[in-house]
C-alpha cells in the first residue's frame, strides 16, 4: 500500500523576524542583531526549504513556520494515483516545487514523450512553484543506468539537450530549471568545459538554473577547479534555486581523494561561502532547498542549516547592495 502524507493545517509563510531581532538584541547584543536583521530584510525575496522525505515529514510539519518550502521528488507520484492525491491536498496548503530524476534531458538522444506527460499531469495536478531536473542522462539505447550519469559535454549533446528541453516545456506548459550534477570523472568525450555546456544548454533552451552548489563544491575538488571561478563563468541571470548539501571523502583507485555527492551528511562551510556568493552574484529571488536523503540528524540541527542558509544569502545580499552602492 502506497504511504499517505501527512497534510499541514495551515499554508507555509515567511514569517517576519523584526520582533525576535529586537529581543535578540536585548539579549545577545549588536552582532546577534545585525545578522538578525539582514535576515529579515532578504526574508522578503529568497526562500529556504527542505528535500520532503517520508522520515521527515513530521518535523517538517511540525516546524513549518521556519521552512518556507519543500521540494517533492516528482517520479516518486508518477501512476500512483493515492499518493497523487495526498500530494494534491498537501500542494494546496504548502508551497511544493517538484524535481525530476528520471527524464534524462541532458542526451543526444531523444527523450520519449510519455514520461515527459507524466510529468506534465503532476505539473498540472498541483501546481508547484517550479519544477526541475538534471544535466544528466539515465539510460542509453534503452539500457537503464540506475543513477545520474554526466554525458560528455560537446555541441551534440547541447543541441540534444536543448531539443529535448524545447519538447519537456511544450508538452508541460512551463519550463525546468535545470541542475548541474556531480561526477566523479570528467565525462570522456568532452570537448567543453562545464560551465560552458551549461551556458550553452541553458542559452539554446532559454531555461534557468538549478544550481547545486555542494556539486560545485564536489566537481571543484575532483577535477582540480575554483568553484567560486565556475560560478563567475555561469550566467547569474540564469540562477533561480539552489540546492544545499552535504557528501564525504572517497578514495579513488589511484589513491587520490575525491568527495562523494551522498546527500548524507551535514552541509559543510565551504557550500555556504559559495550561497553567500551565489547571492552576491544573482539578481533574482533565490529559492533554496537543503537536500538530505538518509543518516537522519535531528529536525533542531537541519533547521539550524536552513538558519545558517538564511545567514549566507542575507551577507551574500548585502554584498551585492555594497558593491552596487559604491560610486563609480
Amino acid at each position: 500500500m502506497a504511504s499517505v502524507i501527512p497534510v499541514v493545517s495551515s499554508r507555509v509563510v515567511a514569517r517576519p523576524r523584526v520582533a525576535a531581532a529586537d529581543a535578540v538584541e536585548e539579549a545577545a547584543g549588536v552582532a546577534a542583531v545585525a545578522a538578525a536583521g539582514a535576515e529579515t530584510m532578504n526574508a522578503t525575496c529568497d526562500t529556504v526549504g527542505i528535500g520532503w522525505r517520508p522520515e521527515l515529514a513530521a518535523g517538517i510539519l511540525d516546524h513549518h513556520d521556519r521552512i518556507d518550502l519543500v521540494e517533492v521528488i516528482a517520479d516518486d507520484f508518477f501512476g500512483e494515483p493515492r499518493r497523487l492525491r495526498a500530494l494534491k491536498t498537501l500542494s494546496a496548503q504548502v508551497p511544493v516545487v517538484l524535481h525530476g530524476v528520471g527524464l534524462g534531458l541532458a542526451s543526444a538522444s531523444a527523450v520519449e514523450t510519455r514520461r515527459i506527460e507524466r510529468m506534465a499531469h503532476l505539473v498540472e495536478s498541483i501546481s508547484p512553484l517550479f519544477w526541475s531536473e538534471h544535466l544528466a542522462f539515465v539510460r542509453a539505447d534503452g539500457i537503464e543506468i540506475g543513477h545520474l550519469a554526466a554525458p560528455p559535454r560537446s555541441d551534440a549533446t547541447v543541441d540534444g539537450a536543448a531539443e529535448n528541453l524545447l519538447c519537456a516545456s511544450r508538452i508541460v506548459g512551463v519550463k525546468p530549471f535545470m541542475e548541474n550534477i556531480a561526477t566523479l570523472i570528467e565525462p570522456p568525450g568532452s570537448a567543453l568545459d562545464e560551465a560552458s555546456w551549461i551556458s550553452k544548454i541553458l542559452s539554446a533552451s532559454d531555461c534557468d538554473l538549478l544550481l547545486d552548489l555542494h556539486n560545485v563544491f564536489a566537481n571543484g575538488l575532483n577535477h582540480g577547479y575554483d568553484p567560486r571561478e565556475f560560478l563567475r563563468k555561469i550566467p547569474a541571470g540564469r540562477i533561480r534555486a539552489i540546492h544545499i548539501a552535504g557528501g564525504k571523502l572517497i578514495s579513488a583507485p589511484d589513491g587520490t581523494q575525491r568527495v562523494l555527492d551522498d546527500h548524507l551528511h551535514d552541509v559543510p562551510d565551504p557550500v555556504f561561502d559559495l550561497l553567500e556568493e551565489a547571492a552576491a552574484l544573482s539578481l533574482n529571488p533565490l529559492s533554496v532547498i537543503l537536500e538530505r536523503d538518509g543518516s537522519y540528524p535531528s529536525m533542531e540541527s537541519l533547521l539550524a542549516e536552513v538558519s545558517q542558509a538564511r545567514q549566507a544569502l542575507a551577507r551574500g545580499r548585502t554584498r551585492r547592495a555594497e558593491r552596487v552602492e559604491v560610486p563609480g
